[in-house]
């Protein structure tokens, strides 16, 4: 039996469109300090046509760590976090879990490029405007998901990269629109 943060394939192209959304809210945070490097971006076209049928998940899985990769090509904490979150968002044929970890590391990159006191605002916002994205289709799938935490691996497990800090409160406050309103 697959982990319950995969997802059938059904489902993670639904949320695949999703996460680009998300991912390619935050793109310009990357692309302004990289503007050469259209690794982020070639991610989220992937994602997005992986979500229109036009890939497998077996040609999008080959490429899905080339965008995190892109990570280490800028130094600003924004940057970082829009890179990372194409990556999660073309590592939804994978796991439909690395959906939530590209609206998690957008809503960071938000955060992070606000200035001052506004970081918290402008998280606020963006998970406003994703909750706002989400089709009542996609809330179904991403409902299937397990709460960030009660899996023992994955990109929802405890202790993970999304189970910490912004990230995991980002993921709990999906996580708790899509029960609420699933």
């Amino acid at each position: 039996m697959g982990s319950p943060q995969a997802l059938n394939d059904r489902d993670r192209r639904l949320v695949a469109g999703w996460a680009a959304d998300c991912a390619e809210r935050v793109l310009g945070l990357f692309e302004a300090e990289a503007p050469a490097d259209d690794r982020p971006r070639d991610a989220i076209a992937r994602a997005r046509a992986y979500s229109r049928g036009e890939l497998s998940a077996a040609e999008e899985i080959r490429r899905r760590f080339v965008a995190g990769r892109a990570a280490s090509a800028v130094g600003a904490p924004a940057a970082i976090a829009a890179a990372r979150s194409a990556a999660q968002a073309s590592g939804v044929a994978h796991v439909g879990a690395h959906a939530l970890g590209a609206a998690a590391y957008a809503a960071e990159a938000a955060g992070l490029a606000a200035e001052g006191d506004e970081g918290d605002a402008a998280t606020e916002r963006e998970i406003r405007w994703q909750v706002a994205r989400m089709t009542p289709e996609v809330r179904s799938a991403l409902a299937l998901l397990p709460l960030l935490g009660q899996d023992s691996s994955g990109p929802l497990a405890s202790g993970g990269l999304l189970d910490r800090g912004l990230r995991g409160a980002v993921i709990r406050a999906l996580q708790a629109v899509v029960h609420d309103e699933a």
